[in-house]
């Protein structure tokens, strides 16, 4: 596992934008990037209550082989990324990833490469349930 690879988890407990952060406060680093998804109230232009996520038990494994490809940049010097799992509520952080590097423009570019790569092959699905009582399954790969 690359030394710049500082966090990776999926949990059902709550994320903290702080925890990631930390993980990736690096004295070489000259840019830090961080994106947090949100759980919000709409889909589709369909009205979201709730939603919930599950993962399948090898998606830790997929999650590091994303970040090890991330980390192939030796500009990257500390990455992290974690997912929640379980019933979220509108407003809660879904991923929270951060990525910091030895310039800025290698880090937002670092850190948009990890949550889209997570977002297309980490087997996490999400479970929106909508306020006409429908529900739907999403990122079901």
């Amino acid at each position: 596992m690359s030394d710049a690879i500082r966090l990776l988890d999926i949990r059902a407990e709550a994320l903290s934008s702080d925890e990631v952060l930390a993980a990736v406060s690096d004295p070489t680093a000259g840019g830090t990037a961080l994106f947090i998804g949100t759980v919000r109230n709409h889909d589709q232009d369909k009205p979201v209550d709730q939603l919930s996520y599950e993962a399948h038990p090898d998606a830790l494994e997929h999650l590091r082989k994303v970040a090890l490809r991330i980390c192939d940049d030796p500009q990257v010097t500390a990455l992290a990324a974690v997912h929640r799992v379980g019933d979220l509520e509108i407003g809660d952080a879904a991923v929270i990833v951060a990525v910091a590097a030895s310039h800025r423009d290698v880090a937002f570019a670092a850190c948009r490469r990890l949550i889209d790569e997570l977002k297309a092959e980490v087997p996490i699905w999400k479970h929106q349930h909508f306020s006409d009582g429908g529900s739907e399954w999403v990122g079901a790969h």
